[in-house]
């Protein structure tokens, strides 16, 4: 070993601590909240064999990204990218609404804050890492090809130079600037002036938006169909994984809510913190017990005072626990001892 001191219980603490930053740069590449932590795991297990090979050349840091990025790459070979319902279809008219299900491996995958955000102390630095793993730019990324993803998200969201990120993948510096030069260019034709690529959230939420949120929890709720309808951008998206329906503007949202989604009357929302974004976990009411069952995890995109994207996450089995979230929650009132 290049530290003859270190114990295994050394290597398991210094190993440990970048796990959170390491999960958010697999969660960027590979666009799946499980196959993220997966290989983060197996990085940290190949790192943990290997350490005797590990000879100090470069930080123990920059060596982990190394691992961490083959591993992505080799799990990236199969070519599936990662979608929203709006990547793969067109818009549905309420009239022609169905519920179409599709193979879990088919869509973006939501993601705890907590699990991929390190505490960082410069604001600016925590902006720019609540907004790389937002959905907009998550599904943006899912469009580069495997190594311009890395060359970005090494550059622009981590800030690597152009140099490290060379040396990490192998090739030139040349190389790295054409990759990266590619990338933005096809970031920037991928619809980034829709309305949910516009979200624009304050990080911390400012007043207006905490008062947006206050508003919509009330709404929702208490399924007001007009008070929702005016928090809703006229551009405003609804989507529902593993659905790949997808509803625009909020005739066709507040429509569906009232018909094929009444059931969801009386939900309670439990307040998440998911993709840089303010989210809620939806209890529905089971009339049975008077206690509410886990429905969806909400994530919301904000921007100019109105609610521009609607995302439920309807996989409750695989989602709540991600979130460290219950199953049920026993009846009205009790749901706020059980608050994150």
């Amino acid at each position: 070993m290049s530290d003859g001191t270190a114990t295994v219980e050394d290597l398991d603490v210094r190993l440990e601590k970048h796990r959170v930053e390491l999960t958010g740069y697999c969660y960027r590449m590979l666009g799946s909240s499980f196959e993220a932590e997966d290989a983060v795991q197996d990085t940290l297990v190949r790192a943990w064999r290997s350490y005797d090979k590990f000879e100090g050349r470069s930080s123990m840091r920059s060596w982990l990204y190394r691992i961490a990025t083959n591993v992505c790459l080799d799990m990236l070979t199969a070519g599936n990218k990662r979608a929203r319902p709006m990547d793969l279809t067109d818009s549905t008219p309420l009239a022609q609404a169905a519920l179409t299900p599709r193979a879990d491996h088919t869509w973006l995958e939501p993601m705890p804050d907590a699990r991929v955000l390190p505490t960082v102390a410069d604001p600016a630095e925590a902006a720019v890492a609540k907004e790389s793993v937002r959905l907009a730019f998550m599904a943006a990324l899912q469009q580069l090809p495997p190594k311009q993803r890395a060359v970005l998200i090494l550059r622009e969201v981590l800030a690597w130079k152009a140099s490290e990120v060379a040396e990490l993948l192998g090739t030139t510096v040349a190389s790295v600037n054409s990759a990266l030069q590619r990338a933005r260019a096809t970031l920037s034709e991928s619809g980034s002036d829709s309305a949910a690529a516009r979200a624009v959230t304050s990080d911390p939420l400012d007043e207006e938006q905490q008062k947006l949120l206050e508003r919509y929890v009330a709404a929702f709720e208490g399924y007001d169909m007009a008070a929702l309808t005016a928090l809703l951008h006229e551009d405003a998206v609804m989507t529902m994984p593993p659905f790949d329906l997808w509803l625009t503007g909020p005739s066709d949202i507040t429509g569906f809510m009232t018909t094929l989604g009444a059931a969801c009357a009386d939900s309670r929302l439990v307040p998440v913190a998911v993709n840089g974004l303010p989210g809620f976990a939806q209890y529905k009411p089971e009339p049975e017990t008077g206690g509410y069952t886990a429905w969806a995890v909400q994530v919301l995109e904000i921007s100019e005072g109105r609610i521009t994207g609607f995302h439920c996450f309807l996989d409750t089995q695989r989602w709540f626990p991600l979130f460290g979230l219950p199953l049920q929650l026993e009846g009205q009132g009790d749901e706020g001892e059980q608050r994150p």
